[in-house]
């Protein structure tokens, strides 16, 4: 798909996702699905966690089934406007065997929702036609370098096709992957964000080279979110908003960016950030999931 044609889809597929058009991300509704707990990278800054009161990503208070999903679904949407159902973890979309089939069901009846995934991209290119085929419009893609040198700092480990991989060798197939998923997710016609998470002192001044490379495999815009300082990187000091701003100006050089993210749960519903009408599974009473 050529540039024209990418930003006109790029218009009409998001107009109604609050998480790609700042100008309705306080106005419409999604819900994240927590139907995703394996993962298969660790990185260096993630700790996943079941019944965690954090709001932020990779938390979730349970994991559903299908069929759970559907019904919180179908409640939800009886109850307030909802435009996007995702699945954000809390581990790798595509490391787990529900999602699709979620997909599958969900655009059987609810036809009129966007279909929205995040991954870390390591298994990309084994379901990109699978992604386009159940219907999902927009899959984000968590990039955080595209130098193995920064790359190795950053990931732990990499598990693919039953091995373990660590330093550079797993990072260059993370990024292998990454990239040439991106670029078969664009080619199929589904739009694809880039999230980058700024760590300071490690990718930094990197980010913008992200930006550059991304674009040239088809990515329509970019996210760059503040690391929240977990695991290996507990000690680093959260990115203030002047090194965030430099960055993320440094990227509209090459891409939009998007600046309402609120690093939500992975069961988050409702409307993002919105006092009274944001919610996460862990804040419903009684709930049965």
């Amino acid at each position: 798909m050529d540039d024209e044609k990418r930003m006109k889809h790029f218009a009409h597929v998001t107009q109604a996702h609050p998480c790609f058009n700042e100008k309705i991300h306080d106005k419409v509704g999604r819900i994240h699905i927590p139907i995703a707990p394996s993962c298969n990278i660790q990185c260096g800054f993630c700790t996943r966690k079941l019944d965690g009161k954090e709001n932020r990503p990779g938390v979730a208070s349970c994991v559903m089934t299908v069929d759970q999903a559907l019904e919180h679904i179908r409640e939800t949407t009886s109850k307030m406007p909802i435009s996007v159902v995702g699945v954000a973890g809390p581990g790798d979309s595509l490391c787990n065997s529900g999602t699709l089939e979620l997909f599958r069901r969900v655009r059987e009846e609810f036809p009129d929702l966007i279909l929205c995934m995040s991954t870390n991209g390591l298994l990309l290119p084994r379901y990109a036609e699978e992604i386009a085929e159940v219907g999902v419009k927009t899959v984000t893609v968590t990039v955080n370098a595209v130098d193995p040198e920064i790359g190795a700092q950053i990931y732990d480990d990499i598990e693919y096709d039953g091995e373990v991989y660590h330093g550079i060798d797993g990072f260059n197939i993370l990024l292998e992957n990454q990239l040439k998923g991106i670029e078969m997710l664009s080619n199929l016609g589904v739009i694809v964000k880039v999230n980058s998470v700024l760590i300071p002192g490690v990718n930094d001044k990197h980010i913008v080279e992200i930006a550059r490379v991304v674009k040239s495999k088809g990515a329509s815009i970019m996210n760059v979110l503040p690391l929240i300082p977990l695991n290996k990187f507990k000690d680093v000091e959260r990115p203030g908003c002047g090194m965030l701003s430099t960055v993320r100006e440094e990227v509209e050089e090459y891409l939009p960016v998007f600046r309402a993210c609120t690093q939500c749960r992975a069961d988050a519903f409702g409307i993002p950030g919105k006092k009274n009408q944001d919610f996460s599974l862990e804040m419903v009473p009684n709930s049965h999931y």
